[in-house]
């Protein structure tokens, strides 16, 4: 209910009169006054409450008079009527009808009663409620009222002075809180007040209002009060107190500070007053140092607790509330508070300081004030940092002088020894009873300090202790430990508000800084500088403080509690910092947490140096350093891991303690939520937790996670239960940190692999040199992080990777395993990540992500390469369908193979090729077919396994199979890009460069797979190059027709001949050197046993192969311009291999030669194409000893060849139109040919010019042979031009053939053994040459007939052989019966066969041609019986019996043709020189020098003999009756000849039974017949002839007589010796002779016979009857015959003689 309703008013109205009546009974004996005012006021009221409607406004109006008699009553002084009155008033108090002028008599009376001493409470009270229900006091009265109150506060009584003191508290609030409500009425209305001038008049208040005045003049006389002084307005104070003025001030600067800010007047009495007084009050405090009181001069006023501690709190208002009215003095008050803290000053000061420091610190924005005031100011002291380090500072303090000085005011702790720790550890109970047994309470320990940590206020909030003890007169003792918990939540306090304070604004910022960009997209956020400076400045201002403190908190405590409070609150300044960009404190406090985490001492650079940086800029506190203080290391910790260190150099083992892991766990924590702003410290985050990983001993695992490991140095790692089973949680952690990556910002990102990767680098190092466990922690992390990053893992990917393949090229093997398996797990995982936009459309992220695939390439551990061609098959098998534009990078990896790489690698390598080329060729793009042709190559040319390079070499073929079913397909892809590429060059200006350009790409492709081939076609290994071989000319063949014309001309000149240069060039100088076998125990046959026979093998074969090639495309390659080049090429290839010192290459050279010449025309028949193809074996027309050699040919791939064929080349391959064009290209040709074929027989037969060793090359027999029988099929292409020159070359090199010897050891082979009489094939072949060609001649036109007389003459060459065997050279030959089979030397062939076979081909030619001018003029017959007289005058020396025999039968023969001819051309004397050759021939044959062997029978000697009678009958038949037509001197030598064998004296050997036999006595009768007969021949033509004929008889006859006489003489002489044999024969045969003449004589007719003739045969007798007497038997009968004939003589003598006479 209120005082105003009608109810209320109707009850006051009542009460007073109740309470006058009540008066007037009390005063109604002894005050009469007092009684009649009481009637009489009750008279008052009624008439009031009668006419006024308004009865309290009425009541307010007269209240003087209705207050009077209460006045009254109380002046009596009557306890009991003071009591009523002073009740009656206050009910009209209570109810607002006090006028002004009515207050003020009552305050007269109160102050009246107070000096009386009356009713002192009830004074108070009244003046109270006077004061709090009405504003109607003011001025004097108020300040008398006041007066009034402060004078009961110093009474006697306790219970007065305290409820004085509390209404002195409440008036002066009301006395505020009046000011208040009056500057609210007035706020809207602006005033002007009058300038006041400098406002110099402290009492200058004539502008303030009511209310506000008092307040002021109040407050001004509290001011001087306590100053001691005078006061102004509160007239009639006797007595003050400072501690209740310190008090009064207190509460009114905390209760309205608005007043002070909001009123200059106020603010000025606050600078002008309040501020001086309390640093005048503080000074003994200042200049008080414990312990010194005796040494100063004059003596220092002691600190005084109770003022003290309420300055201190005054102080702590005036900052918090006046900070921006007092930036001067706070400065000076703060510094004050620093001081305070001090170790010097008492220890009771120290407390209610730092108390006052706490209060500070819950406040972070006055804190930030601060800062913005003072730190940030130029030449200002840096007062927020002092504070800082003053707890720091305050902190150490404690620690290092626990007890110094104070024992006044601390006791010492029982047990009475120096130190807190230990003296409560004996048991004894510590400060404030509590019972410090360590185990139950929090405390922290250093060096042997122990002190208690107390729980003193909530989180966040400031309450204080000493500083509340208003009451105490004396300095309390302050328990143990209190001090240092203030401090310490004093820390917290400041770390946790200024962090949240700075976070809470950042985050603000943040979010406008996201809205503006929603509104603004384009333009850039600038958010205000002024608020990050004032964070910086106050980071940079606490930070090494805090951390001194902290880290000196961190390694004393023993509480987990604290620890972990502690850690927070590093965490929270490293992450502020990190969100800041401050490196240097962010990487301090970072460092700290690592180091607390590690075991003490432990020797960590990347920690230690981070710290010396800070030592090295120990930061001062009033003179005090504050060092980042090092662990110590006897900390009372639970151990509960012992491990090894991580270190270059093994080390002892180090213990970790549960503390140690509560950091690890904050570091952890810190990097999981704060990893966005470490930055660099990553570096010490990571470094930190990878030597704790290392000593509890976790390893990596799959995927890089850490897995706690068994110990691998030895059992060193000893971990406690309680540390194993909190190691999976720890793992766990790592892992998640790891994966918590994916949230970072990019740069953040790039911090931590920055950071991963210098860790490595450093693990690298340390695991360099020694093959020791490495610390895998940050391989296996960058594998981590780089699997959690997939989606931006291009931003990532370069430094990684990079880094990665480092590792993979360190020494240590387990490091460089872990480097290889985090790439290619990142590769791997790359490649199946479904990215966004997918890998196929993102060419560029596929290339960055195979890339380091390539790049493991050139790493040179083999353990490396095989891992990344591991993975290689892996990412075919998994994701080799979409390699798409990665395939080049692939491929570069699969081949990158070295010959210095182990097999192993290289079979890796070849199954992932292999897989490609089965699997993959399809998929891929067709620019990459090349490189895998490429790629397939270089597994062909690779070393280390024989049996990749022939595997490789299949491939070859399996691609070009596929080149050929996908060969459209392919084309049209290759051209697109071909288009692509040039445009682009031509976009650059570039010309394109491929290998192989102008050629079509589809081609290009072709040509780089028959490249290929070509290379490992000269491969050093045999076995490679045969197959290579075979496999090139295999494709060329198969797939030869898909090539377009003009590529044809690249195939022959860039591939096979290139390839044919190459071959030749290695087999020219191919290593002779036996080679011993074939690795292992492989055997190699003799024909194979040197480098050089395996090159001559390769050379036969690519020979070949072009030489078929050239066959079977002849009409296509016939179209292209250079046809003839290409030929000629070719004919010099072969004639080199015809020429080389090999007789396998050579024969397969003329091979070669013989395949290109058989140059059939296509069969235009198309279903005969398959076979045309397939039969690419030796033409049927070759000889046959031919066919054994070669290499056997794989059968051309004949697949729908003809649709081939007709598909792509359709005109191709057709046959030219029979016409000239082609057959004068083909001359030309053949020409060519020829020459080749004559080079290489002139050289090949050429006979060594010097004396030749052992070793010098001879052509082999079937070479040879080989080589003439090319020469027919030749012959029929040229003969039209073939002319005498061209004859006198090929004759020589027949004849150089035919007298190359034979080895030894072949020669059983090739000769026939010697008795046989067969030709070799190589004579055989010679001969068919001449054939062929006199054929020619016969059938050719007549001026080819010329050629006839050359023919003859190198048959006539060949006839001497029978004789006279060709030499070679000087080389010496040995007779084949000779010839040891077994020894390197030359035998010379028998050739007497094919000398009688060439003597039968003259004749034959010559009963041909005897006839043909040329024949005639060149003295054909001439020659022919000029050669035939060496085997007719050997005779029985010739070799062989057959011989002359021949020789013989031929000269009959030809004579028998060409005698006639002779004679029919006698005038001509072109026959002239022939005649004496002819008689030398007749002569030597029949009187040969030789003699018959002696094992001649008989028969044969009779035969023989025949033959001789045949010659001297083909002389009587043919020459003699021709006489006349022959030269006189032949005839003469004729006649000589015949005479010389009708006397012939037999050979002296014979035995005395067969001399009648070997008298060759048939043959003396011819001779002497045909004699006789040609001499008295009727038909003498001339004398000369008979002349002759007679001369001879004479001769004869003359000869006959001197044998006869020389035979009587010696026969006298010789008495009974017999005569020698010989000369009995003469006689005998001479006698013979002489009856032979007389039988001749009487056959002819007389008149023929001269005169002189039968003179001398008369004359003969005496002679004959003289050898009568001779003893011989044989002699006797002999003559006996010759004496017979003389009877016809025996006739008278004839008239004649008379004639005679007369």
């Amino acid at each position: 209910m209120s005082t105003s309703s009608p109810e209320a008013v109707k009850k006051l109205l009542e009460n007073m009169q109740t309470d006058l009546r009540s008066l007037s009974m009390e005063c109604k004996k002894k005050f009469p006054p007092v009684k009649e005012a009481a009637e009489s006021g009750i008279v008052k009221i009624k008439t009031i409450a009668a006419r006024n409607t308004e009865i309290l406004g009425a009541l307010k109006e007269n209240s003087s008079e209705v207050v009077q008699p209460f006045l009254m009553g109380c002046g009596t002084k009557e306890p009991k009527i003071t009591q009523l009155c002073l009740a009656a008033i206050q009910r009209l108090m209570s109810h607002e009808v006090v006028s002004e002028a009515a207050a003020g008599n009552i305050i007269n009376m109160l102050w009246q009663l107070m000096e009386n001493g009356l009713e002192e409470l009830k004074l108070l009270q009244t003046v109270l409620v006077l004061l709090t229900t009405n504003t109607v006091v003011h001025d004097e009265v108020l300040s008398k009222a006041i007066v009034l109150c402060f004078r009961l506060h110093f009474t006697k009584d306790n219970i007065t002075n305290n409820t004085a003191a509390a209404t002195v508290r409440q008036v002066v609030t009301v006395v505020f809180e009046r000011m208040v409500a009056e500057d609210e009425r007035y706020k809207g209305i602006v005033e002007h007040p009058p300038p006041v001038q400098g406002n110099t008049n402290r009492r200058s208040v004539s502008t303030l209002r009511p209310s506000a005045k008092d307040a002021y003049m109040l407050f001004q006389d509290l001011c001087q009060l306590v100053n001691a002084d005078a006061p102004y307005w509160l007239v009639g104070m006797t007595e003050m107190t400072r501690t209740f003025g310190l008090e009064l001030l207190e509460s009114v600067l905390n209760d309205f500070p608005g007043v002070f800010l909001q009123h200059q007047e106020f603010s000025f009495l606050l600078k002008e007053r309040v501020c001086p007084l309390v640093i005048k009050l503080f000074s003994p405090n200042i200049k008080f140092r414990q312990g010194s009181s005796s040494a100063s001069p004059a003596p220092v006023e002691k600190p005084y607790f109770p003022i003290c501690m309420r300055l201190l709190r005054v102080v702590s208002v005036l900052i918090k509330h006046f900070y921006s009215l007092l930036v001067t003095e706070c400065e000076i008050f703060l510094s004050l508070l620093v001081k305070f803290l001090d170790g010097e000053k008492p220890q009771w000061l120290r407390a209610v300081a730092v108390e006052s420091v706490h209060r500070l610190c819950v406040q972070p924005h006055l804190l930030r004030s601060f800062c913005q005031s003072y730190d940030m100011k130029q030449h200002s002291t840096k007062v927020f940092r002092d504070i800082v380090n003053a707890l720091g500072s305050f902190i150490q303090s404690l620690f290092i002088l626990p007890n110094l000085g104070n024992n006044a005011a601390l006791s010492a702790p029982a047990g009475g020894s120096g130190s807190g720790a230990q003296g409560s550890s004996q048991g004894g109970l510590g400060p404030g009873g509590i019972n410090s047994n360590q185990t139950t309470q929090a405390a922290f320990e250093y060096r042997g300090t122990w002190i208690p940590l107390m729980t003193v206020s909530v989180q966040g909030s400031a309450k204080a202790t000493y500083l509340e003890m208003l009451d105490k007169v004396e300095p309390p003792s302050i328990p143990e430990g209190y001090a240092m918990s203030v401090a310490f939540s004093a820390l917290l306090d400041l770390v946790r508000g200024i962090t949240s304070m700075i976070e809470r604004e950042l985050a603000a910022e943040e979010g406008a800084a996201a809205e503006f960009r929603d509104t603004h997209p384009g333009q850039q956020w600038k958010p205000q500088p002024g608020a990050h400076q004032v964070w910086e400045e106050m980071v940079s201002a606490c930070w090494c403080g805090l951390l001194a403190a902290l880290s000196l908190l961190l390694d004393a405590s023993t509480d987990e509690t604290a620890t972990e409070n502690i850690l927070k609150a590093e965490l929270t300044v490293a992450s502020l910092c990190g969100r800041l960009g401050l490196v240097t404190p962010r990487d301090a406090f970072i460092t700290a947490i690592c180091k607390a985490s590690l075991p003490p001492h432990y020797t960590l650079t990347v920690l230690n140096s981070n710290a010396a940086s800070l030592t090295g800029k120990s930061y001062s506190i009033l003179g005090q350093t504050v060092q980042i203080i090092s662990p110590s290391s006897e900390s009372h910790q639970q151990v509960v891991a012992v491990g090894q260190p991580l270190a270059s150099q093994p080390q002892g083992t180090v213990v970790l303690t549960s503390k140690n892991l509560q950091c690890m766990r904050t570091l952890l924590n810190l990097a999981h939520c704060h990893g966005a702003v470490l930055g660099t410290s990553w570096q010490l985050v990571l470094a930190t937790l990878q030597h704790l990983v290392w000593i509890l001993g976790l390893k990596p695992g799959p995927g890089g996670v850490l897995k706690p490991g068994r110990a691998v140095e030895g059992p060193s790692t000893v971990l406690t239960t309680a540390v194993m089973t909190d190691l999976p949680f720890i793992a766990n952690i790592l892992s998640r940190l790891f994966e918590s990556s994916q949230y970072l910002d990019d740069v953040s990102l790039h911090h931590l692999i920055n950071a991963l990767c210098s860790l490595s680098l450093e693990a690298m190092e340390m695991a360099s040199g020694n093959n020791k466990e490495p610390s895998l922690f940050a391989v296996a992390k960058l594998l981590e992080t780089g699997l959690v990053n997939m989606d931006r893992i291009e931003i990532l990917w370069r430094p990684l990777t990079g880094h990665l393949l480092e590792v993979c090229q360190h020494t240590n093997s387990r490091m460089r395993e872990w480097g290889a398996e985090a790439l290619t797990a990142l590769i791997k995982a790359g490649l199946a990540y479904k990215h966004d936009p997918p890998l196929a459309q993102n060419q560029r992220l596929q290339l960055l992500l195979l890339n380091p695939l390539k790049e493991l390439s050139n790493v040179l551990h083999a353990d490396i390469r095989q891992k990344q061609l591991e993975s290689v098959l892996q990412i075919l098998q998994s994701q080799g369908d979409g390699l798409g534009p990665g395939w080049p990078l692939v491929l570069g990896v699969i081949g990158a193979i070295r010959n210095d790489q182990g097999e192993s690698l290289i079979r890796t390598a070849f199954q992932c090729l292999q897989l490609v080329v089965t699997d993959f060729l399809p998929t891929m793009p067709c620019t990459c077919l090349q490189i895998v042709v490429d790629v397939a190559g270089s597994f062909g040319l690779q070393n280390q396994e024989l049996n990749i390079s022939l595997t490789s070499i299949g491939l070859l073929w399996n691609i070009s199979d596929y080149f050929f079913q996908r060969g459209e397909a392919i084309t049209q892809d290759l051209e697109r890009e071909e288009e692509a590429l040039q445009k682009q060059a031509k976009e650059k200006g570039e010309t394109l460069n491929r290998p192989f350009h102008p050629a079509p790409p589809f081609d290009c492709l072709w040509l780089c797979l028959y490249a290929k081939l070509g290379e490992m076609c000269v491969d050093p290994r045999p076995a490679v190059r045969k197959s290579a071989g075979q496999t090139l000319f295999s494709t060329i063949a198969a797939h030869g027709t898909l090539l377009q014309q003009p590529t044809w001309h690249i195939v022959v000149w860039k591939v096979l001949f290139h390839l044919l240069g190459r071959v030749r060039t290695s087999s020219t100088t191919a290593d002779k050197e036996k080679i011993e076998s074939g690795g292992g125990n492989i055997l190699i046959h003799h024909s194979r046993d040197t480098a050089e026979k395996q090159w001559a093998e390769t050379w036969v074969l690519t020979l070949a192969g072009v030489a078929r090639i050239f066959n079977t495309r002849r009409y296509l390659l016939q179209q292209l311009g250079d046809f003839f080049e290409a030929w000629e090429v070719l004919l010099n290839h072969i004639q080199s291999a015809a020429l080389s010192k090999n007789n396998e290459v050579s024969l397969a050279a003329l091979k070669s030669f013989q395949e290109i010449l058989q140059i059939v025309t296509p069969v235009r028949d198309w279903d005969k194409a398959g076979d045309a193809f397939t039969a690419i074996g030796v033409p049927p027309v070759l000889i046959d000893p031919l066919s054994a050699y070669g290499p056997g040919r794989p059968l051309v791939r004949s697949d729908s060849l003809v649709e081939r064929l007709t598909r792509y080349n359709g005109a191709e391959l057709q046959a030219p139109p029979p016409g000239e064009e082609s057959a004068l290209e083909d001359s030309a040709l053949w020409w060519s040919a020829w020459n080749t074929w004559y080079r290489t027989g002139t050289d090949s037969t050429r006979p060594p010019s010097g004396p030749t060793e052992k070793f010098s090359f001879i052509p082999s027999q079937p070479f040879l042979t080989a080589l003439i029988q090319i020469f027919p099929a030749l012959y029929q292409h040229i003969k039209s031009n073939f002319s005498m020159e061209d004859l006198k070359k090929l004759g020589v090199i027949l004849h150089g053939a035919v007298s190359v010897p034979i080895s030894s050891d072949a020669s059983p082979f090739i000769l026939p053994s010697y008795t046989e009489a067969v030709l070799t094939s190589l004579q055989e072949a010679v001969l068919t040459a001449l054939d062929v060609l006199q054929k020619a001649i016969c059938v050719g036109p007549e001026n080819l007939q010329v050629m006839y007389p050359a023919i003859f003459e190198q048959l006539l060459l060949f006839v001497e052989f029978s004789c006279k065997p060709p030499q070679y050279g000087r080389m010496e030959t040995k007779h084949v019966a000779n010839a040891k089979y077994n020894q390197a030397e030359w035998v010379a062939l028998n050739y007497v066969p094919f000398a009688e076979r060439s003597l039968e081909v003259v004749v034959d030619l010559h009963h041909k041609t005897a006839c043909h001018k040329a024949v005639i003029n060149e003295k054909v017959l001439q020659n022919i019986i000029k050669t035939l007289r060496m085997p007719l005058g050997l005779k029985y020396a010739c070799p062989s019996e057959s011989t002359w025999k021949l020789a013989v039968s031929s000269l009959l023969k030809v004579l028998s043709i060409g005698l006639p001819v002779a004679r029919q051309h006698a005038s001509s004397g072109k026959f002239d020189t022939m005649w004496p050759e002819l008689a030398n021939a007749f002569e030597d044959f029949l009187f040969t020098k030789s003699t018959p062997p002696d094992n001649v029978s008989i028969q044969e000697f009779q035969k023989n003999e025949a033959i001789d009678v045949e010659v001297v009958q083909l002389i009587s038949t043919e020459i003699l009756p021709f006489a006349n037509f022959i030269p006189k001197d032949f005839v003469g030598q004729i006649m000589a000849m015949l005479n010389k064998g009708s006397i012939h004296s037999q050979s002296p050997s014979f035995t005395e039974a067969e001399i009648d036999v070997r008298m060759r006595e048939e043959f003396s009768k011819v001779c002497f017949e045909t004699l006789l007969q040609f001499s008295f021949s009727n038909k003498v033509s001339t004398p000369q002839e008979g002349y002759i004929s007679r001369m001879a008889l004479s001769v004869l006859l003359k000869r006959s007589q001197d044998v006869l006489r020389r035979y009587v003489e010696d026969e006298r002489l010789s008495g009974r010796c017999p005569l020698p044999r010989q000369q009995v024969t003469e006689i005998i045969f001479v006698l013979k002779a002489i009856s032979t003449l007389m039988d001749s004589l009487k056959k002819t007719q007389p008149e023929n016979v001269d005169g002189n003739t039968w003179a001398q045969v008369i004359a003969l007798y005496p002679t004959l009857v003289e050898c009568i007497t001779c003893s011989s038997t044989e002699v006797s009968s002999a003559l006996k015959e010759a004496l017979g004939p003389f009877k016809d003589f025996m006739q008278p003598p004839v008239s004649r003689v008379q004639n005679g006479e007369s």
